[in-house]
């Protein structure tokens, strides 16, 4: 596969040898679980059924799930086998199929979408630098969007995320989303739709409000947005002394005036215990 998925277009035949990504063409599970700690629109009082792929097409510097975004970790899998593992999370109870990091492994995803597809919202989480082509290819297989929009400044998203012209790119695919899928709630639960998450950084509070106005002037108020003040320390994050610190309560509660006074109608945001990583799954245990 000679891949271009990703803005990078590497343009390396990932049946050879990895890409910027990390990995080949075979997809690969780092975990599959129940995961209680989404926001209330994606699994209401219940769990997501989480699939973390490892590999990843950014390499956020203070990435949380840097074990396995940075590193290969886990099982191959082929399209059958992912298949099985979405009916097990289905069985097992799960409000969700939430694909995590899936935009390496796109081929792999489809091909097992259509051996089985789950009677659940197959949710595609993913860092925002994705092509708006591929994201075109992913057109009835995907229920809810859930794209990141981590920087405004491309400077920051080039310094923090090795990802040049992030915001045109992130833009393109989030619009390509929405032409794709309008919301349907479901007793609060998004079945259908787009909702965008933004991960406030520490000393980059003016940054996260220009997101903001970028997100309002795409999607309008009545979008699913999460405005998260999870931020610790992690990944490669102490090679950038600005990024040592958590976001102090005043920097959050200034991001989330501002979501307060554009009218965001669904937005979610967080209580400052989020930022710990008690929150992180445990992709290094013992049995691994």
């Amino acid at each position: 596969m000679i891949c271009k998925l990703c803005p990078r277009e590497c343009g390396v035949d990932r049946a050879e040898k990895v890409g910027f990504c990390g990995v080949t063409d075979q997809a690969v599970v780092a975990r599959a679980e129940l995961h209680f700690w989404e926001e209330p629109y994606l699994a209401g009082c219940g769990a997501s059924g989480a699939v973390f792929f490892s590999g990843c097409n950014l390499r956020c510097v203070f990435c949380q799930n840097a074990p396995i975004s940075h590193f290969v970790r886990g099982e191959g899998v082929s399209p059958s086998r992912l298949a099985d593992i979405f009916r097990a999370l289905e069985d097992e109870g799960a409000e969700n199929i939430d694909l995590i990091t899936p935009t390496p492994f796109v081929p792999t995803v489809k091909a097992a979408l259509d051996l089985y597809r789950p009677s659940l919202p197959v949710i595609y989480n993913c860092g925002g630098y994705e092509k708006a082509e591929t994201i075109r290819s992913l057109e009835g297989y995907i229920d809810v969007y859930l794209p990141d929009y981590k920087c405004f400044d491309d400077a920051l998203a080039l310094r923090y995320s090795a990802a040049p012209h992030y915001r045109a790119f992130a833009e393109e695919a989030i619009l390509e989303m929405r032409r794709q899928v309008s919301d349907v709630v479901k007793e609060g639960v998004l079945q259908k739709g787009v909702a965008v998450r933004h991960l406030v950084l520490p000393g980059q509070a003016k940054d996260s409000i220009a997101v903001l106005d970028r997100v309002y002037a795409l999607l309008g108020k009545d979008t699913y947005l999460s405005v998260m003040s999870q931020y610790t320390p992690c990944g490669a994050s102490g090679a950038f002394p600005e990024l040592g610190r958590k976001v102090s309560p005043l920097e959050y509660k200034a991001v989330v005036a501002h979501a307060l006074r554009l009218g965001f109608e669904n937005a979610y945001m967080q209580e400052e215990s989020s930022a710990s990583k008690d929150y992180i799954p445990a992709f290094l245990r013992e049995e691994d």
